[in-house]
């Protein structure tokens, strides 16, 4: 059950975090079309478009990279399983939310989109492992394998 609970904080985590990327994604688009196209929530719609996407790619991220870490996957794999998980938001939002709105259209959007988030979320992630393992002069020291850690 704990695992679950996990999986489910870390969807939503990772929801979130897609969903600010995409709201500010969306700010900077009403700024270029302009205040005249308020009626267009563009900003909000993104970050609905992005909490789920980020909900996605974690469920993608849970099934095929279930057993690699991050300094372990590469940037190009990581893309693709962000535009496998922007693919499928625009299939389901294809099929559920807008039947008429082409699938055509709206898959490469959310896929290129999809595929940046999920660079710049392993960019993000080997950032912050990369700062954990400083040991405070400035040098980063890699942990050395430990029978009683289970490092390798």
């Amino acid at each position: 059950m704990k695992k679950w609970l996990r999986r489910i904080r870390a969807a939503l985590g990772m929801g979130l975090v897609w969903a600010a990327a995409w709201l500010g994604a969306g700010l900077i688009l009403l700024a270029i079309v302009g205040l005249h196209a308020a009626d267009v929530p563009f900003p909000l719609f993104f970050g609905l478009l992005g909490f789920l996407a980020g909900a996605l790619f974690s469920g993608v991220l849970g099934v095929l990279g279930r057993k690699r870490r991050f300094d372990q996957m590469s940037f190009p794999r990581f893309a693709g399983w962000g535009a496998l998980g922007g693919a499928l938001l625009a299939g389901a939002f294809a099929v559920l939310a807008a039947p008429d709105v082409q699938f055509l259209v709206v898959g490469p959007v959310l896929a290129i989109a999809g595929a940046i988030s999920a660079t710049g979320t392993l960019a993000l992630a080997r950032r912050a492992n990369a700062g954990e393992l400083r040991d405070g002069s400035g040098k980063t020291e890699l942990p050395r394998p430990d029978a009683s850690t289970g490092i390798r």
